[in-house]
């Protein structure tokens, strides 16, 4: 009898330590509140969506248009990322008509490699190298023509992608009312532009010089600055465009890996560039939780 009892005993002193020794469940973490009228977030890995606000209301989307425009680059057959483009008066001339017109700065005559004006589309956010991509990678007789036909492929790269939410009436976002998209739908397009190496290693450069050729034959070297206030402040930051204008307000689309995960999401219509800053990292960090 005693050997029994000392067994149940056991059994029980067992018992106790495996339930003291449980680990505590972690809390979840409370969705953050953010400044912008919509905000979405996923986990770039799965698909998984980790937070929506107003995520599948459209709205002017400023220059995180940008993201297709290169998209569409990307896709093109055969592409030769070294191959010249020669900049247009036409292009400064649309810098100068639009107030609302981010500039790379080129100069007519120079001649810029299409990889050089990926850079100056997606860091200081040059509708002048956005026109210039539209113009080159367009099909048609005239620069009206060719405009058109590069912002329809902007539209059936959408459709392909399964952005149902989304429109494009511009190469920029400065369009005519019936540039718009989503934050569910911006996310989805840029993790789709994120499979292309050549856009990750554009949008992660923080700044950069690039060397191109003058009219007369010589080089200058053109500096550009990322708009994204992400790289540099936020750990694990790989991208990935900003955006902005009298109705788009502050756009953000953002994305950053830690410990083997991507998140990657968007915000529109925040209220200034620290608010769309601050609302990027706000939901990052709690994707990273989730």
């Amino acid at each position: 009898m005693r050997r029994a009892s000392a067994a149940v005993v056991t059994a029980g002193a067992v018992l106790t330590a495996g339930a003291l020794a449980a680990p505590a469940q972690a809390a979840t973490p409370t969705p953050p509140t953010i400044v912008a009228k919509g905000g979405f977030v996923m986990n770039n890995g799965t698909g998984k969506s980790l937070f929506t606000k107003a995520a599948d209301t459209r709205r002017s989307t400023g220059s995180t248009t940008k993201i297709m425009t290169a998209r569409v680059v990307l896709a093109q057959a055969n592409l030769d990322l070294d191959a010249k483009v020669t900049v247009q008066k036409a292009y400064s001339d649309y810098i100068v008509d639009n107030n609302w017109a981010s500039s790379a700065k080129l100069i007519v005559g120079d001649k810029v490699t299409v990889r050089q004006l990926l850079y100056g589309l997606m860091l200081p956010s040059g509708c002048d190298a956005a026109y210039a991509l539209a113009d080159k990678f367009g099909s048609g007789s005239t620069r009206a023509a060719r405009v058109q036909s590069f912002i329809g492929k902007m539209n059936s790269t959408a459709k392909s992608l399964g952005l149902k939410n989304t429109h494009f009436d511009s190469f920029d976002g400065i369009g005519k009312g019936a540039n718009y998209s989503t934050p569910r739908d911006l996310t989805k397009l840029a993790s789709s532009a994120m499979k292309y190496s050549t856009f990750r290693t554009v949008v992660k450069t923080k700044s950069t010089t690039q060397k191109v050729t003058t009219k007369s034959g010589g080089y200058r070297n053109m500096s550009w600055e990322n708009t994204n206030g992400l790289l540099g402040s936020y750990s694990g930051t790989i991208g990935v465009k900003t955006g902005s204008g009298p109705e788009a307000k502050y756009c953000l689309v953002f994305a950053a890996t830690r410990g083997g995960k991507t998140v990657i999401g968007t915000v529109l219509a925040s209220s200034s560039v620290v608010n769309r800053t601050a609302d990027a990292k706000k939901l990052m960090d709690y994707g990273f939780k989730k």
